[in-house]
């Protein structure tokens, strides 16, 4: 791609968003605030819609974005890595704006009262109909965490999600959470459900014994009749992010030099346009984009980073546009490309937040929804306790919502400290509402969310913060593995982000007093990776953690976070006390 005279357009990527205020839009009716909000001009002749990390959410929701974010080495100061005023100002967004509610923590608590839920399934039809109306023959493309997030993407093994992408008119999608359900059911999604309507694509997915292709690595679709490829790339740490009997038979991967082939190959089969529908982490997309040419986009997910620009690559082909959708159907992508002798020449980016007050509803895909969430309706929607501040998962270190769990692990199973995973999935909790069963969920729906208590040597404690902090810190994106800190309960510690592998975790306390290396300590979990955790008998999180919830006399008061003393790595735009 050859855009040296137009990369000035990343900066109008957010140009629409930076003008969007409440002022002029929030009290509006229906029909002004959608054409400022949604009517975007469209551009060129080959369009794609981009959704990814929903985590099965069919209803609008509240989400916080984080604030702390940070970037280590060549990656600090740079998108992804910045959180509030820093994003703003990098993407020419108005403070105090719908937009900047829709990427930013600030003033969050005020701002979600005022603007509303965000995403909903029923919001996102209506947003991606009026998207390929005024775009014809633009693709919409599933970044993947798409069937698993939620009560109901567990008890009915992913259906409702399934039911619901074919509703919404996906076109390509590949995976990650998706795994987790097991290689069957993948397969069996795959072959009945999705036969002749939605293509399942991962060029990196390849069978253990022969390594022959588990999916198709690309598919080729004319968009105005035009040859567009869109490449696949599944989450490539899957079988040790997750638990690995789940993909036995699979192996995973990076594997720039297979993409480099598949990039190739397309191109000698006719294909103008190439993408790909990448679930790598927005740090790998643009360490793949400098290594691999060709590509003229990686559309990107598992990060959960909405990001309002695009970032633009140069590799020894040209130039390479990255992007990333954010979560929670909280945000839909569109890029428009102009397509002139055989290459793409121009492009437009915007990321549309889904504000559900806004955007109508869109009947049929309500009905289903309804549809498909009335057999858990009322277990859902049960109230377990009312919460007094606001709860809420996103961020490297901790989260009021994670703090709640382990608060309630340690002390329901008499533990000395507690881990939680740095999941980057649930959603958030204003001061004053219900805490549901299904915000619970929300928090922790895995097939694997089985309550852990073991013994472990304070030595063994600091080794599993260690190995956590060097997949968040690595300089090297290519040992990243996405997620944040695991989050801790009871222990103190301090964190030096720019200290080498074994280096950066320090000072372990317990009540003030210094973690011994060959004391045996009671920690409490959950979601094991080994598959033996399954067979043991254990509660699931969820039953532990309502336990606590019913011993609160009806009220939770304000999480204190526990987090770590940075060391060493401040100040940082990726870092908002």
């Amino acid at each position: 791609m050859n855009l040296t005279k137009r990369e000035f357009f990343q900066v109008l990527g957010a140009g629409t968003m930076a003008g969007m205020g409440l002022s002029a839009y929030a009290q509006a009716d229906t029909t002004t605030a959608t054409h400022g909000l949604y009517d975007i001009p469209k551009f060129g002749n080959v369009s794609f819609l981009h959704m990814t990390d929903c985590h099965a959410q069919l209803n609008p929701i509240y989400f916080r974005e984080p604030s702390i974010n940070l970037g280590i080495g060549s990656m600090k100061g740079n998108l992804p890595h910045l959180v509030g005023e820093h994003l703003l100002k990098a993407s020419g967004i108005r403070p105090g704006t719908a937009e900047a509610h829709a990427l930013t923590y600030l003033n969050y608590e005020q701002a979600a009262k005022r603007y509303g839920k965000v995403g909903g399934f029923a919001h996102l039809a209506t947003l991606v109909k009026r998207m390929k109306a005024s775009r014809p023959g633009a693709l919409l493309l599933d970044g993947g965490d798409t069937w698993q997030g939620s009560g109901t993407a567990l008890w009915t093994n992913g259906q409702d999600m399934v039911d619901a992408c074919k509703l919404l008119g996906v076109d390509v999608m590949t995976g990650h959470w998706e795994f987790t359900l097991g290689m069957d059911r993948v397969k069996e999604i795959i072959e009945k459900d999705f036969a002749g309507k939605i293509d399942f694509v991962a060029q990196n997915v390849k069978t253990n014994d022969f390594g022959d292709p588990v999916f198709k690595p690309y598919v080729i679709r004319e968009i105005n009749g035009i040859p567009c490829a869109i490449i696949g790339q599944a989450f490539p740490y899957t079988p040790i992010a997750n638990p690995r009997y789940m993909v036995a038979d699979w192996a995973f991967g990076i594997q720039d030099e297979n993409m480099q082939k598949m990039v190739d190959e397309c191109r000698g089969k006719g294909a103008q346009v190439v993408v790909v529908i990448s679930h790598n982490g927005m740090d790998v997309d643009l360490k793949m984009a400098s290594r691999v040419s060709g590509i003229d986009a990686i559309m990107g997910g598992h990060t959960h980073d909405g990001m309002p620009v695009a970032s633009i690559i140069s590799n020894k082909g040209g130039k390479t546009l990255v992007t990333n959708a954010g979560s929670n159907a909280k945000f839909l992508g569109v890029l428009d490309f102009d397509v002139k002798d055989k290459k793409v020449t121009d492009f437009r980016y915007k990321l549309l937040p889904v504000f559900a007050n806004i955007l109508p509803a869109d009947p049929e895909m309500q009905a289903l929804i309804t549809k498909v969430r009335a057999p858990y309706e009322a277990k859902l929607s049960e109230k377990l306790a009312i919460t007094e501040g606001t709860l809420y998962r996103r961020g490297n270190f901790n989260g009021t919502g994670d703090q709640l769990l382990v608060d309630a692990l340690m002390e329901v199973q008499g533990a000395d400290l507690a881990f939680s995973p740095g999941f980057r999935w649930g959603t958030t909790l204003l001061p004053g509402q219900a805490i549901t069963r299904e915000w619970l969920m929300d928090m922790t729906a895995t097939t694997y969310s089985y309550a852990t208590l073991t013994e472990m040597t304070g030595s063994t404690i600091k080794t599993v913060l260690e190995d956590v902090a060097d997949n968040l810190f690595n300089p090297d994106p290519y040992y990243q593995q996405g997620g944040d800190m695991v989050r801790v309960g009871g222990l103190q510690y301090s964190c030096s982000p720019t200290e080498g592998m074994g280096k950066r975790i320090t000072d372990m306390r317990i009540n003030g007093k210094l973690l011994e290396a060959d004391k045996k300590y009671k920690v409490a979990g959950w979601a094991p990776v080994a598959e033996e955790a399954k067979n043991q008998g254990n509660k699931q999180v969820w039953e532990v953690v309502e336990t606590w919830l019913a011993a609160r006399g009806g009220k939770v008061g304000k999480r204190k976070l526990n987090t770590p003393k940075i060391i060493g790595a401040l100040p940082n735009p990726g870092y908002a006390a």
